[in-house]
């Protein structure tokens, strides 16, 4: 099972994202602004990263590019989660440092196939 660190701060996105993936036995941590979610980050070393882009204060675009730039959090991969979807977003976001993008409003019927879809195979087993 794989730690996701979620940072969000909509607590219906995060109540419904961090329910979806603890139902099937991830463990979940959460942050409600940018600050707070890179320093979990840090602290946690979590397996994967979800990401709203549009946070108060540093917004994803900020905090993708701070902890890609990172060598401590560098290698963990980041998708956002974001109802950003018009032309030229989807390259904004892979070019702060973003492996990837979920749309919003979530799709709780595709949800947790799109976030395994990121991490490595040992680690996407789910509780079923």
């Amino acid at each position: 099972m794989a730690h996701i660190l979620i940072i969000e701060d909509n607590e219906n996105n995060l109540y419904l994202s961090t329910f979806i993936l603890e139902k099937h036995g991830h463990r979940v941590s959460a942050a409600r602004d940018g600050e707070e979610g890179i320093r979990l980050a840090e602290e946690l070393r979590p397996d994967l990263i979800l990401l709203d882009i549009q946070l108060p204060g540093m917004d994803g675009y900020a905090v993708a590019a701070r902890l890609h730039n990172s060598a401590s959090t560098s290698s963990i991969p980041i998708i956002a989660v974001t109802s950003y979807a018009m032309a030229g977003d989807r390259e904004r976001i892979l070019a702060a440092g973003c492996q990837g993008y979920i749309e919003k409003p979530i799709n709780p019927e595709t949800f947790l196939e799109q976030v395994l879809a990121h991490l490595p195979s040992d680690l996407s087993a789910t509780g079923k």
